[in-house]
C-alpha cells in the first residue's frame, strides 16, 4: 500500500486532499498541499473538508435510531409523521414512505432548489414548498437520486426529535462519537483550518465564491465538514453495530449505470461489486469519497478541495483495497476504442428533468447532447441557455461524454421502454423522462 501523496496532488492538479484508512482497529492519516490556492493555508490532517452527500449517510444513521427507538416506521407513510406534508402529486403524497426516500425511489425531484434561508426553519419551509414542485415520478416508478427527499427525511427528524437537524447530529452522532473536527454548518466551520473549494475556470484551477447552497439542504450534504480521520471515525460503529449494519443491506438490486461503478443501493449507503460500500460526496468545488468493505473490517476515506478530486481518489483506493481487503476497484469509465453508433431508434429523443430539457441526436455517424435550460438556476449552471456535448456509445444500454470533465468521462443510460420501443428513461444518476 503505497503512494506519495504530495505526488498525486500534484500529479491531478488538486490543490489538497487527505487521506484516511482504518484496518486492523487503527486509522492511519495524511494530508498534502494547501486548503486555498488563495491564502496557501497548508493542509493538515485536523483540517476540515466538505464532504457532500457522504452526509446522506449520517442522516440515514439517524433515521435508523429513531427506528430503534420506536418513533418511525420506514413502511408508514410519511405524511403520518409530519403535519401537513404535501407534495405536487396527491397519490405520491399519501403512499411515500420513509424507505423510499432513504433508497432514492420516492419520485421526488432532485433538483428542487429554493433558498429558504440559513435559520433553524429552512429545513421545514424547503420541505413546505414541494407541495407546489413537479413530482417526476410515483414512488417505487424508477430509481432516481434525489437529494429533496433527503431533506424530507432531515425534517422528520427535526420533528420526532423537537430540535433543529444540526442539534440532532451534534447531540446524537458528534459528541457521542468524540468527533472533534466535525462541523455542522459554517459558523463551526470557521472555527477550524477549513478547505475552500475549487473549480477549472478557463483551463486554471481557482477558489470558489461560495462555501454553501441554502442551509435546507443540510441533510443531503450542503453543510457538514469533517477530517478524513474523524470521518471514519463515524464510520466504525457501523463495521460493529448489527442494528447499522442493516442500513447497507440491499434495497435496489441493481441501478443504471452511470459511471461511479455503483451496482445497487442500502439505505443511504451505495453498494459497489465485492461487498464495497461507501458513498461519494460534491459540493461546492469540493469532491470526497468514502469506500468500506465490512467483510475485511477496512475503509478509506479520501477529502479534497478540488471538483476533480476523482481521479487521485481512484489511485487511493485501488491501492488500499487491493492491498487490504483483496478487492480490485472497477476502472474509471473511458469510451471504447472503436464504439460504433447507437441505438438511435431507441436512444435518440428528447428527455426532461426539473432543470433540462436534454435531445440526444445522431448526426453522420456522431452523436450529440444539447442541455436546454428550463429555468434561471440551470442557465446559470450551464453558463447560457443551451450546452451541447459529443457522446459515443459505451454500450447497448449507455452512452459516455467524449471529452471527459474534471478529469472523467460521464456516462449516460437509456433504461426502461415507453412501449414504442424507445428508452423511456435518461440516466445519469437522476432519471429524466422521455417527451419526444
Amino acid at each position: 500500500m503505497k503512494w506519495d501523496l504530495d505526488e498525486l496532488v500534484a500529479k491531478h492538479d488538486v490543490p489538497g486532499a487527505q487521506v484516511a484508512v482504518l484496518a486492523d482497529g487503527e486509522i492511519q492519516d495524511e494530508a498534502a498541499g494547501v486548503l486555498s490556492l488563495r491564502t496557501r493555508v497548508e493542509a493538515t490532517t485536523d483540517s476540515v473538508f466538505k464532504i457532500g452527500s457522504i452526509t446522506k449517510i449520517w442522516t440515514a444513521t439517524l433515521i435508523r435510531q429513531l427506528v430503534d427507538d420506536g418513533a418511525l416506521d420506514l413502511d408508514r407513510p410519511v405524511r403520518d409523521y409530519l403535519p401537513g406534508f404535501r407534495l405536487g402529486d396527491a397519490a405520491a403524497t399519501e403512499s411515500l414512505t420513509a424507505r423510499h426516500l432513504l433508497t432514492h425511489t420516492g419520485g421526488i425531484d432532485g433538483n428542487h432548489f429554493t433558498d429558504t434561508g440559513r435559520n433553524d426553519d429552512a429545513i421545514g419551509k424547503f420541505v413546505a414548498t414541494l407541495a407546489e414542485a413537479e413530482h417526476p415520478f410515483p414512488p417505487d416508478t424508477v430509481f432516481s437520486y434525489s437529494n429533496s427527499g433527503y431533506v424530507v427525511l432531515g425534517r422528520l427528524v427535526e420533528v420526532l426529535r423537537d430540535k433543529p437537524f444540526h442539534d440532532v447530529l451534534r447531540e446524537r452522532l458528534v459528541v457521542p462519537l468524540g468527533l472533534r473536527t466535525a462541523a455542522t454548518d459554517a459558523y463551526e466551520a470557521i472555527l477550524h483550518r477549513v478547505a475552500v473549494g475549487h473549480t477549472r475556470t478557463g483551463g486554471e484551477v481557482v477558489p470558489v465564491k461560495e462555501w454553501a447552497v441554502s442551509y435546507c439542504a443540510a441533510p443531503s450534504g450542503s453543510h457538514l465538514a469533517i477530517s478524513a480521520r474523524d470521518l471514519l471515525e463515524f464510520v466504525r460503529p457501523h463495521l460493529t453495530d448489527r442494528a447499522l449494519a442493516a442500513l447497507r443491506e440491499p434495497q435496489v438490486d441493481s441501478v443504471p449505470d452511470f459511471g461511479g461503478g455503483v451496482i445497487g443501493w442500502g439505505l443511504g449507503w451505495m453498494l459497489y461489486r465485492d461487498g464495497v460500500v461507501g458513498h461519494t460526496g460534491v459540493a461546492k468545488g469540493q469532491k470526497a469519497f468514502l469506500r468500506v468493505v465490512p467483510s475485511a473490517g477496512v475503509a478509506v476515506a479520501v477529502l479534497t478541495n478540488s471538483t476533480g478530486g476523482e481521479p487521485l481518489a481512484h489511485e487511493i483506493f485501488g491501492a488500499v483495497l487491493r492491498d487490504l481487503a483483496r478487492v480490485e476497484t472497477a476502472p474509471l469509465p473511458v469510451p471504447p476504442p472503436d464504439p460504433g453508433g447507437i441505438d438511435a431508434g431507441r436512444m435518440c429523443g428528447t428527455y426532461r428533468s426539473t432543470l433540462y430539457d436534454i435531445t440526444l441526436t445522431s448526426e453522420q455517424g456522431r452523436a450529440f447532447l444539447t442541455y436546454r435550460a428550463r429555468n434561471d438556476i440551470a442557465r446559470s449552471f450551464l453558463g447560457g441557455a443551451e450546452s451541447r456535448v459529443e457522446v459515443v456509445r459505451l454500450n447497448d444500454d449507455s452512452v459516455i461524454t467524449a471529452e471527459p470533465k474534471s478529469g472523467v468521462h460521464q456516462v449516460l443510460s437509456l433504461v426502461g421502454s415507453d412501449g414504442h420501443g424507445r428508452a423511456r428513461f435518461l440516466h445519469n444518476g437522476a432519471a429524466a423522462c422521455r417527451i419526444a
